[in-house]
């Protein structure tokens, strides 16, 4: 199922939980823009190169559009419009005053110069400067991009209307970045998951982890599981997969993915199938990665008693039903890897008061945030007798409908 059908759906179940009237539920399942444009650039050998650009912009009750901007050879219509659509619940579950949009452009970044990449940022900013901004729609890194994408954009966009730091998030220290940021997800993965466990009555520590994925998200919430005493048996990225029974030592690991840009051959671990790490024996699972990973095909096999999803949609609706017959408890993206533009909030509140804060306020700030929302997601699991996917979708759902409706906006 892709991920656009799974997103609807989950959507629906949650309008019906909540009782939402038909002309409302239709009207926030309708994006408020859909943008596609071409973006021609000369490539390095003079030969002049077109690619597809999108941008969703998908609701805006509750405040600025906000989401990433990927690079990936897969970015399709379909894809972009389920994960915007994701942000503008995800924002309201963190309870953060923004609304969901995504954007990216159809490429492989690893084909690009570095010249070539920046070449493409300025065409796409110059195509869709007029459709965001500062209090509209606030781009931030995804797949295939990164702090550096964003000084480009951030430069493309200042020519036509003026400095403006906060019209990006997850940009440079040194253009008005966060302290904190890169952290940022994979910390709020920790939050969440001492959320959970706590609710279970157990900690981080003593606990075994297998994280699908080593990128960005992965390799800082395996970094932070570890340092709270959390052994991580088993890891993967594209180059391949590792595991050892006994725990990985996870500084070790990533000197040597600094050093080898990937996982493969660690020398402290065995090599394993990449397909298998998700049906490793661990007590906690968290895919890092791309979405639809787990499927009806490998959902009975998997042996996790908890599932934390990392990734943007990494379980498919049928493996949902699976899983939660086996009484596996799956904490939903939607929640648990908000910490991202939680923090990306406090980059762009920083920037339009010009004040910056240290590490330990952001860390601080994320914490409560992330603990908070666990608690609202919680409420709403006992008051719709749902599980904690249902739970943060009603949540979300119920926020900007309420938002909806006292702007006046409703069909």
């Amino acid at each position: 199922m892709n991920a656009l059908v799974a997103t609807n759906r989950n959507f629906k179940l949650a309008a019906r939980l909540l009782g939402l009237d038909s002309k409302l539920e239709k009207s926030l399942l309708i994006p408020f823009r859909e943008i596609k444009v071409e973006c021609t650039i000369p490539k390095d050998d003079g030969t002049l190169a077109s690619f597809v650009g999108f941008r969703v912009q998908h609701d805006n009750a509750r405040g600025p559009m906000k989401g990433g901007i990927r690079y990936h050879p897969e970015v399709e219509h379909d894809e972009v419009n389920a994960l915007a659509q994701l942000m503008t619940w995800k924002t309201a579950v963190a309870n953060i005053p923004y609304g969901g949009a995504k954007g990216g452009i159809g490429c492989d970044p690893r084909d690009l110069s570095i010249s070539e990449l920046e070449r493409l940022t300025r065409v796409f900013t110059q195509k869709i400067h007029d459709l965001i901004g500062i209090h509209a729609d606030v781009p931030a890194p995804d797949m295939g991009t990164g702090p550096q994408t964003m000084a480009w954009m951030l430069d493309e966009y200042s020519k036509f209307h003026g400095y403006s730091p906060a019209v990006v998030t997850g940009k440079p220290i040194d253009l008005g970045g966060s302290l904190g940021r890169d952290a940022a997800t994979g910390r709020g993965v920790l939050f969440a998951t001492e959320a959970l466990l706590n609710e279970h009555g157990k900690a981080i520590s003593g606990q075994k982890f297998v994280i699908q994925g080593f990128g960005n998200v992965g390799s800082w919430a395996a970094r932070l599981i570890h340092e709270k005493g959390g052994k991580i048996v088993a890891v993967s990225d594209i180059t391949g997969a590792i595991k050892n029974s006994k725990g990985i030592d996870i500084p070790r690991l990533l000197n040597h993915v600094k050093e080898n840009k990937g996982v493969k051959g660690f020398e402290g671990a065995d090599s394993l199938e990449p397909e298998s790490i998700l049906v490793e024996d661990c007590d906690i699972l968290i895919p890092a990665a791309l979405g639809g990973i787990i499927n009806r095909e490998n959902a009975n096999e998997i042996k996790a008693k908890f599932i934390i999803e990392a990734a943007n949609h990494p379980t498919d609706p049928e493996a949902d039903e699976i899983l939660s017959k086996k009484g596996v408890i799956i904490l939903p993206d939607i929640y648990a890897n908000s910490g991202g533009v939680t923090v990306s909030y406090f980059e762009w509140v920083q920037n339009i008061q010009g004040f910056l804060w240290d590490e330990e306020k952001v860390n601080n700030e994320l914490k409560t945030y992330m603990t908070k929302a666990f608690k609202d997601v919680k409420k709403m699991c006992q008051v719709h007798k749902c599980d904690l996917r249902m739970g943060a979708f009603t949540l979300g759902v119920n926020r900007v409908a309420r938002a909806t409706v006292m702007r006046g906006w409703e069909a």
